[in-house]
């Protein structure tokens, strides 16, 4: 039987979500072949989303509550992929991602919360296996340009040297825009979690908290400011560095290690050269702001002017401990908690569907499930630029 819907998003009426609708409007309207929803708890409130943002009067609207069973086993029947925006997963996520690994539905997000995804691996990836769901975390500005950009040097350090770098340095030269409410919110929830449970503390501290059986060599912290000499600049904490690196080892963890059981890899913040640097430097680590209860709120954020006008370039050095290096920047042309995030989650998901046809079911992350189609998608839709630059 074919299902109604490719996609629904779950949660289209909240802030990041409407962007997503936004997107889909603009790059896959009816016609396109595409056959998407929107997705959330009441009709009257999608409706009114659906008007507000210029959508025609028959896009479908699927009621979703992912606290009711039996709304779970509706929408399950109704698409082939959910898209959900709705966090902090830990709190709203669990249901959802039981449902779609039962029913091989595929299953995208935008989760930073490490401890609650080594749960859902320990508890569902054998059943998303079996079923062929394919459940795709972090499809945003966590972990998208670090995860498929460490991806990307490393196909090529092989292609140029026939073997991967053993170090790699994910550097960030550039971040205008804020993070989200979304973001802050999990950031809290982890915090509540971890003082709770032990456990959860320990899941976050160790990098290598999603290789389950696998750990690896030791890796720098990046918990305090410090002068990099491999860049001669100071470089300061970055705070999605906990997801994203996490991610990354996953990554190598499922591609059988192709970057090695050796590989080394963090991410820092660049604040630049010499005292001023340092200054900055030793700010940015004083910043404690994305944890207090005065950050954005879930479903706030940044007017269209000021999304617009953000933009992040990242820096990834590799090196093979034998004297060779390659540099790769990726760049996005939107502030990287909203506007490119919600391209990235909706080309992840038509990726999954269109091009990614042969990854089995499983709990992945982007660059193992979808690698160079996504690479080339975002580049020709969302914005993105990965390129090898000169050393």
């Amino acid at each position: 039987m074919t299902k109604p819907y490719d996609i629904v998003v779950h949660g289209a009426t909240g802030f990041t979500g409407r962007l997503v609708v936004e997107y889909l409007l603009q790059r896959y309207p009816a016609g396109s072949g595409l056959r998407w929803a929107m997705g959330g708890r009441s009709a009257e409130k999608l409706a009114s989303v659906r008007d507000e943002l210029g959508a025609p009067a028959d896009t479908p609207l699927v009621v979703t509550d992912s606290a009711s069973a039996e709304s779970l086993q509706a929408l399950m029947a109704q698409t082939r992929l959910v898209l959900t925006t709705v966090g902090p997963y830990q709190l709203y996520g669990n249901e959802l991602v039981a449902a779609c690994a039962a029913a091989g539905v595929d299953y995208v997000d935008l989760c930073g919360e490490p401890a609650w995804m080594r749960h859902m691996i320990d508890a569902h990836e054998a059943t998303a296996k079996a079923s062929g769901a394919r459940i795709v975390f972090s499809c945003g500005f966590d972990s998208i340009p670090f995860d498929l950009g460490v991806f990307m040097l490393q196909r090529e350090m092989k292609v140029r040297y026939g073997h991967p770098a053993s170090r790699v340095r994910g550097r960030v030269r550039k971040l205008k825009g804020t993070f989200s409410g979304g973001t802050a919110a999990s950031l809290q929830a982890t915090m509540a979690a971890s003082a709770a449970d032990p456990k959860v503390l320990e899941l976050l501290k160790n990098p290598f908290s999603l290789t389950p059986g696998f750990e690896g060599p030791r890796q720098p912290t990046g918990h305090k400011p410090m002068e990099d000499e491999a860049l001669g600049v100071w470089v300061a904490p970055f705070v999605m560095a906990a997801i994203n690196t996490r991610n990354v080892h996953r990554s190598n963890f499922l591609l059988q290690h192709a970057y090695g059981t050796d590989f080394v890899y963090d991410e820092m913040l660049i604040t630049g050269p010499g005292e001023k640097g340092e200054a900055i430097a030793n700010a940015v680590a004083g910043d404690k702001s994305m944890g207090s209860k005065e950050g954005p709120k879930p479903g706030e954020g940044p007017s269209r002017e000021e999304r617009e006008a953000g933009s992040y370039d990242v820096l990834f050095l590799g090196e093979d401990g034998q004297g060779n290096t390659l540099r790769v920047g990726v760049k996005g042309d939107r502030d990287p908690g909203y506007g490119s995030t919600s391209k990235m989650i909706a080309e992840s998901a038509v990726c999954l569907l269109q091009e990614a046809a042969a990854t089995p079911g499983g709990i992945w992350t982007t660059a193992p499930a979808m690698g160079e189609p996504l690479i080339a998608r975002l580049q020709a839709n969302a914005g993105l630029s990965f390129a090898v630059e000169a050393n």
